[in-house]
């Protein structure tokens, strides 16, 4: 399973995030794809103020604050 993260360099809540992701994927096994925002002028308009995006399947799971439960349950969920 892979899970695409959407962040840009120099967020703190993008480092938070992926911190999180770490703590999730020793509970359940999956792929991170990190995505640049900032390489790509749509992601850049869709996500900007939304930043960090934890999406699985093309549906996002959460967004902003990541908290722990809400990513277990929303990337364990099939």
């Amino acid at each position: 399973m892979e899970i695409t993260y959407y962040s840009r360099p120099n967020c703190g809540l993008c480092e938070d995030g992926k911190r999180m992701l770490h703590l999730v994927r020793e509970d359940i096994p999956f792929r991170v794809k990190e995505v640049n925002i900032e390489e790509d002028d749509a992601l850049h308009r869709k996500y900007m103020m939304m930043i960090p995006v934890v999406e699985k399947d093309g549906e996002i799971i959460q967004y902003g604050v990541l908290d722990y439960v809400t990513l277990l349950e929303g990337i364990g969920a099939d």
